[in-house]
């Protein structure tokens, strides 16, 4: 292997170790549920096959090809550093499919675009994002399914600032290449955190919430790969919904299964999405902003319109937190069905 590229690989390997074990250890019990869906176990595998790969970067043995002896692509070994065939010894098929995988790497890893806000006919729509550092690690995007339907996604790397920034611009161009081929928001964060769990670049890991709207149906079917939990207020007072995980994190655990859930929604329902940045907003006294709090403002406010519920969580945000500075990016996205 090149000794640029063994370089390059191998101090992505230690900077992503040093994240993943920084997580762990301040991460709290609450936050490893909600990224993790299970316990620590999923991440201690990710973590051995890091380990793994140093041992083989240090001895030079990273990339070699098991079959012909020699090194494998420097492209595809940034994008997977598990690489053990080289792309030669594949089937046509296989073949094919690994170099558009390695074309749609590279589309990502050179993906730099501007968030945006887009109206959506049909529907109340309001968004408010606010790093906390000149550049943030937050994004939401509205999207549209290969079937049509329309498509909602908000999502936080760990971390901020020009490489959390950076990780999030090419989130958000493999989300608008993916949507648009698939109807399953399960099945589009398989494909990312395919992409991402063995990529060199990518040394943190991503929560995120991708939703399918049905508007004939008015079905919300989802996927939540360990972000904050939307909350669906109804309007005629029902209990509200938190739509909680239902897997893990984009690049945190080496197995990944996502799974998908529904809900139905009715006229005049409020779905709210946000980032962590909105509910662990702290007072002078050190308190967070909370879930509960969050669920109670909503709960008595779900007959504003979209613009006018992010502007008031907005308000209440700032009050309570005496207007210090945010110490994570915030965003939040209200969607009213009417």
């Amino acid at each position: 292997m090149p000794t640029h590229v063994g370089q390059r690989v191998e101090k992505g390997l230690i900077e992503k170790r040093e994240n993943l074990y920084h997580w762990l250890e301040s991460a709290s019990t609450e936050e490893k549920q909600v990224c993790l869906c299970e316990d620590d176990a999923c991440v201690e595998q990710h973590l051995g096959v890091i380990e793994s790969s140093l041992k083989k970067a240090e001895d030079g043995t990273l990339g070699i090809c098991k079959v012909c002896h020699g090194y494998v692509n420097d492209n595809l070994l940034e994008m997977d550093y598990t690489s053990s065939v080289c792309l030669d010894h594949f089937s046509p098929e296989e073949r094919r499919r690994l170099e558009a995988e390695l074309e749609l790497s590279q589309i990502i890893q050179r993906a730099l675009l501007p968030q945006r806000t887009p109206t959506v006919q049909g529907l109340d729509l309001a968004v408010f994002t606010r790093p906390s550092d000149i550049l943030g690690g937050d994004y939401f995007d509205f999207l549209q399914f290969k079937d049509g339907a329309f498509g909602v996604a908000i999502a936080d790397v760990v971390g901020h600032g020009v490489s959390a920034s950076i990780i999030m611009s090419s989130l958000q161009m493999a989300l608008r290449t993916l949507v648009p081929q698939d109807d399953s928001p399960a099945r589009v964060l398989e494909q990312i955190n395919h992409f991402y769990i063995h990529n060199i670049n990518m040394t943190t890991f991503i929560t995120a919430f991708l939703a399918h709207f049905e508007s004939k149906t008015q079905t919300l079917t989802y996927s939540n790969a360990g972000q904050t939990p939307p909350l669906v207020i109804r309007k005629q007072g029902d209990q509200p919904v938190w739509l909680k995980p239902t897997s893990a994190a984009i690049g945190l655990v080496e197995t990944y299964d996502p799974q998908h859930a529904s809900v139905q929604l009715s006229k005049g329902d409020v779905i709210f999405f946000y980032t962590d940045g909105v509910t662990e907003a702290n007072n002078p006294q050190g308190e967070q902003f909370g879930m509960k709090r969050l669920e109670m403002l909503l709960a008595a406010n779900a007959y504003l319109s979209a613009q006018e519920i992010v502007s008031l969580v907005r308000e209440e945000v700032n009050e309570f937190s005496a207007g210090q500075p945010l110490a994570d990016d915030a965003t939040m996205v209200a969607l009213k069905v009417n």
